[in-house]
This record gives C-alpha cells, sequence and structure tokens, in this order.
C-alpha cells in the first residue's frame, strides 16, 4: 500500500505517494521531449518526412528522365543502323519495308492529320483559396474516369491515334490520376490534360458529345467552374510512341 500520513482528529488522509509520481511523469516527458528536438535538430518531424518523400520523388522523376533519354538516343542508333543496312542488304530493306504496317499500327511511327483537342482542366479556387458553395475537393478535380471517358469516346469514334500531353497512347497505356496529378508511362503530369485525336472531326465530335461520363463532366464543369474545350482541327500531329511494349501475342481488329 502507498505510504500515508495520518492528519489531526476531524481531517482527512493525505497520500504521500501522487506528488512523487506527478514529478517522475514530468521528468519522464521533459526527457522525451528533449530526445525528439534533438533527433529532429530543432525541426518538426513530420515535416522533414514529408520533404525527405519530396525529395525522393523528384530525384526519381529526375532518373527516369535521364534513362528515357539514354534509351531514345540508343533506339535512334539502332534506327539508323537498320536504315544504314538496308541501303546494302535487299533482305534487310525487305524486313523493314514488313515491319512498318504493324509498327503503325502499333503507334511506333508518328502521324499526323485532322481530328480532335480536348483539354480538360481543374476548377479554380476564388482568390482567397475558398472552394465553390457547396463544393467538395473531388468536385473541383479532373478524375481518373473523366480522362477514360474522353479516350473511350474517341476510340469508339474511329481515332487512327491518340496522345495525351506529349506521349502515344498505345495499346498498354494505363493513365492513372493520382490526387491532382496525371501518371502516364512513368512520369507526372499536372493539368491542363490535352488530348489530341486524329480521325474524322465530325465523327469524334458526335461520339464526344454522346459520351455520358463527357456529359456529367459538362454539368460539373457549369456548376462548378471545370474547365472542358473541345476543338477540330485539320492539321494536327501525334508522336510516335517510345517505350517498351510487353504485348507478346497481338493481332490487328478487324
Amino acid at each position: 500500500m502507498p505510504d500515508v500520513e495520518e492528519e489531526p482528529r476531524g481531517g482527512r488522509l493525505r497520500f504521500g505517494f501522487w506528488p512523487v509520481a506527478v514529478l517522475v511523469v514530468c521528468l519522464v516527458a521533459g526527457l522525451l521531449l528533449a530526445t525528439t528536438r534533438q533527433v529532429s535538430h530543432g525541426n518538426e518531424l513530420r515535416a522533414a518526412d514529408s520533404a525527405r518523400l519530396s525529395d525522393l520523388v523528384r530525384r526519381a522523376q529526375t532518373e527516369v528522365d535521364a534513362a528515357a533519354s539514354t534509351r531514345d538516343r540508343l533506339a535512334a542508333q539502332v534506327l539508323n543502323l537498320q536504315e544504314s543496312a538496308a541501303g546494302t542488304d535487299t533482305r534487310v530493306a525487305e524486313v523493314l519495308g514488313e515491319s512498318r504496317g504493324p509498327a503503325e499500327a502499333a503507334g511506333l511511327t508518328a502521324l499526323s492529320g485532322p481530328g480532335v483537342v480536348v483539354t480538360l482542366t481543374d476548377a479554380p479556387r476564388d482568390a482567397d483559396g475558398r472552394y465553390p458553395a457547396g463544393a467538395a475537393p473531388d468536385d473541383l478535380v479532373v478524375h481518373q474516369q473523366d480522362v477514360q471517358s474522353v479516350l473511350n469516346a474517341l476510340w469508339a469514334g474511329g481515332a487512327e491515334a491518340v496522345a495525351m500531353q506529349d506521349q502515344r497512347i498505345v495499346s498498354t497505356s494505363a493513365p492513372r490520376c493520382i490526387g491532382n496529378t496525371l501518371l502516364l508511362h512513368g512520369r507526372t503530369y499536372s493539368p491542363p490534360y490535352v488530348v489530341t485525336a486524329l480521325g474524322n472531326p465530325t465523327r469524334l465530335a458526335a461520339t464526344l458529345a454522346n459520351e455520358p461520363g463527357i456529359r456529367t463532366f459538362k454539368q460539373y464543369a457549369v456548376r462548378y467552374g471545370l474547365g472542358y474545350a473541345q476543338q477540330e482541327s485539320d492539321h494536327l500531329s501525334v508522336p510516335a510512341y517510345t517505350g517498351q511494349l510487353h504485348t507478346e501475342f497481338a493481332r490487328p481488329v478487324a
């Protein structure tokens, strides 16, 4: 039992244990605070962790960009060697000629022609950084289903080739929205998101207008200020896909 000290008659028992316990707790808390400050060098630990994570992401993106640049340079060297060999070897020339058709269908060659450009943009905040009345944060950003609705409509409209931002969309492409950024082929992008499709502009515009997901997005655009722009043109271009294709077995769709 804890030590007790008896007061005069008519009083009550006073515990001598609690003052000591409070003193011990205060000493332990002070020791923990001092240790935390020393480990964090006087900075807030959560902020330091976030900063380090951001640095890691930026460093990884820089390394990916450098590797992609090296890959593009080597691919250009291989192409030059192939073309050089085709100039002196008829068999090599025949094989290269046979490969151009599938390469175009796979998105490995740049193309140009008429088509449609669709631009999706997040809603802006007001001057004080506040959201529009009645809006939740998710109401004000472009989501993955919005991007997918545009892509689906363009393919359904007979698009011959599609690019998003500065990259070609191929059969293995999987654009993903993470927060308010887009991840495509290992690279991240911020809005606005620009989708370029080559094909019959009238037919593409018709399928865009009939896509339920796009109609919903346009309603949110009117209500909350999201951006949707659509422009037809006779002179558009899309780049060739320069990444790796992991498809092992495939055949053209009739």
